[in-house]
Parts: structure tokens; C-alpha cells; sequence
């Protein structure tokens, strides 16, 4: 049975930092990537930031790109997401998501993310302006 647990999310002013993980229990990926999704009240959800199961290779949405950092641990059980310069329009439910090679090659790997059933339950993070 595969576990994504998120945690690191909070409340910060703008321009603040957070570090979110994704702890994986279960499995290790061997293919695909995890990446990180958030939703905003009102707002449909959205793929940011993903890693490869290599750990060399990121994506990221032009949005967020050069404020966010995905990494994972060599042991590729835990995946983290440092983000930087954060912005109000950051603010959402941010939840952690795994898809394997089939599913990116079918879909892409931004719409794969934001369908995957293997996802935990979120982590809230909260930018005051």
C-alpha cells in the first residue's frame, strides 16, 4: 500500500520560505517522478514542481520557477520542496503526488500529477501580503 505524507506547510509573510517533504512508505519509485500539486480555494488544482526518479532531472511551472527547489534523498523516500520568495498567490493546499512512466508518456507529466490517485493528504500553506 502505497503512503504519500506531506508536512512542512504553514503560514508566512511574503517573501518568506518554507520546505515542504513528501515522505514515501510502501515503495520506492523506481520510474516516473513525484511532484507537487496545489489547490487554491476556488482555483482547479495545478502541477508545479516534479523530480525524476533519477533525481537529476526537474520540471517546474514557469511560475514558480527559480523560487521553488525539488530535491529527494538518496534513498528516494522522501522528496522536499523548498520554496522561496513566496508570493500571496501561493497560498493553497499543497499535496505531494507519484505516476509512473505509462501515466507521463499517456498524459503528460503536469496533467498525470494533478489526475494520480497515489497522492497524500496536503499540506496548507498560507502567504500574507
Amino acid at each position: 500500500h502505497v503512503q504519500l505524507v506531506e508536512s512542512g506547510g504553514g503560514s508566512v509573510p511574503a517573501g518568506g520560505s518554507l520546505r515542504l517533504s513528501c515522505a514515501a512508505s510502501g515503495y520506492t519509485y523506481s520510474d516516473g517522478c513525484v511532484g507537487w500539486v496545489r489547490q487554491a480555494p476556488g482555483k482547479t488544482r495545478e502541477a508545479i514542481a516534479a523530480i525524476y526518479s533519477g533525481g537529476s532531472d526537474t520540471f517546474y511551472l514557469d511560475s514558480v520557477r527559480g523560487r521553488f527547489t525539488s530535491t529527494q534523498d538518496s534513498s528516494k523516500t522522501t522528496v522536499y520542496l523548498v520554496m522561496t520568495n513566496l508570493k500571496p498567490d501561493d497560498t493553497a493546499l499543497y499535496y505531494c503526488a507519484s505516476v509512473d512512466n505509462d501515466a507521463i508518456q499517456a498524459r503528460g507529466v503536469l496533467t498525470a500529477l494533478e489526475y494520480s490517485s497515489n497522492r497524500g493528504q496536503g499540506t496548507q500553506v498560507t502567504v500574507s501580503s
